[in-house]
């Protein structure tokens, strides 16, 4: 007696547009049209296309991607219209597997433009850069930045479902008054841009007012869950995602191969194509029955092994590098952080794009140390000492290598 295979419920053309690809869209609204049917308790197979939906080449320059086109992101696949889901259920999504292409063993990490995307330390690292990481199996390595190699903790940047008109309404509400309010400069939020917006195969006054009404891709939000970028929610692991309209419209995308707490040059993951393997199962009630708010997920066994006492671990404070000090800000304390690793690493040779980009798309682990010493918050970043094939313990010589570069824009 013979097996039914898993079947692909979406396929995806790496060698067309993704604008012309009806199982993609690139914008939150309740009524992207479903692109198939996924039964309760089935596992389906999910193709999907990097979150630029093919802008970055495998090459030697940047100049993908400092010319990116951030109208366009993220491509995700989908919606998927779950069986019996409604609204005020909980759709579980079990993550079976993820895998880059066969014929595609590869993906990138960036560093965007400080005027186009920008990342967590672009008033340091302005330009644009890339790396392009080559896959072994389980493990990576980069020709631009050499010495290191390691496992990837291979997962979705995206899993959602789609907001309900009124949840979506809200979105658009609560970040329009974040950019109207807004006295900082740079970017907050982006609001719903009708350039490029993508809805599947929705016909011409469909796609006019999804382009028009649609939530931008960018952030994860609460209701939904979406990009939330979480490196543990790997093979194995398990998602509940509150379900707004009928049937949940689930969609997925923006796989990485690898990438480290926090993702900091904002491309910082090992961006890839792929497909993902994933189970879904309706929980009728859900919502009421967990008092659920936003998504919860049971992380999978899944985890490089770099054994206790294998991570190099990094200290920052709410001091900014003006010598500023901050009220227990979160976020300034891990910027510190981060340029605490670079400082350090830089000695060995990298360029700081190097060590940057490394530390988006590396396991590191970052964590919030202390906040409720005032002034200071207190943030970590634990870089796993084996990834590099020399010793980065503080005890030992340093010996300065030939790091070679990361690709950069052309001047």
């Amino acid at each position: 007696m013979g097996t039914k295979g898993i079947r692909t419920a979406v396929k995806v053309d790496l060698n067309k547009p993704a604008s012309e690809q009806a199982g993609l869209h690139n914008r939150w609204h309740p009524d992207v049209p479903s692109c198939g049917k996924i039964a309760n308790n089935e596992v389906v197979k999910i193709e999907c296309l990097d979150w630029t939906g093919g802008q970055i080449k495998n090459n030697d320059s940047a100049d993908d991607v400092k010319n990116v086109d951030l109208t366009e992101i993220h491509y995700l696949s989908g919606p998927f219209d779950i069986e019996t889901a409604e609204p005020g259920d909980v759709l579980l999504v079990e993550i079976q597997d993820v895998q880059p292409f066969e014929d595609q063993p590869w993906g990138f990490s960036g560093v965007f433009s400080a005027d186009n995307g920008g990342g967590f330390l672009d008033e340091f690292y302005p330009k644009a850069a890339k790396a392009i990481w080559d896959f072994e199996g389980i493990f990576c390595s980069s020709r631009h930045i050499p010495h290191v190699r390691f496992a990837g903790l291979i997962h979705p940047g995206i899993l959602g479902c789609a907001p309900s008109a009124e949840v979506l309404a809200e979105w658009n509400r609560r970040e329009g008054e974040l950019i109207a309010t807004n006295t900082i400069e740079r970017d907050v939020a982006k609001p719903p841009e009708p350039k490029n917006a993508h809805s599947g195969n929705a016909d011409e006054t469909l796609k006019e007012k999804i382009a028009r009404e649609g939530a931008r891709t960018i952030p994860g939000r609460p209701e939904n869950g979406g990009n939330c970028d979480i490196k543990n929610l790997s093979r194995g692991s398990k998602v509940y995602l509150p379900v707004h309209v009928p049937g949940a419209k689930f969609s997925v995308g923006d796989l990485h191969f690898s990438q480290g707490d926090g993702e900091i040059s904002f491309c910082g993951a090992i961006e890839m194509a792929g497909v993902i393997t994933i189970k879904f199962t309706v929980i009728k009630d859900g919502m009421a029955k967990m008092a659920m708010k936003s998504p919860i997920f049971h992380p999978g066994p899944v985890e490089p092994q770099f054994g206790p006492g294998r991570y190099l671990t990094f200290e920052g404070f709410s001091v900014d590098h003006h010598g500023k000090q901050h009220y227990l800000d979160a976020t300034v304390a891990y910027r510190e952080t981060c340029l605490r690793v670079i400082e350090y690493l830089r000695r060995y040779g990298y360029n700081d794009y190097q060590i940057y980009m490394l530390l988006s798309c590396a396991p590191v682990q970052g964590h919030i140390a202390g906040l409720v010493d005032i002034p200071n918050a207190c943030t970590t970043m634990g870089v796993p000492m084996d990834i590099f094939d020399f010793d980065i313990r503080p005890e030992a010589e340093v010996v300065k290598k030939d790091m070679g570069t990361c690709a950069f824009e052309s001047s």
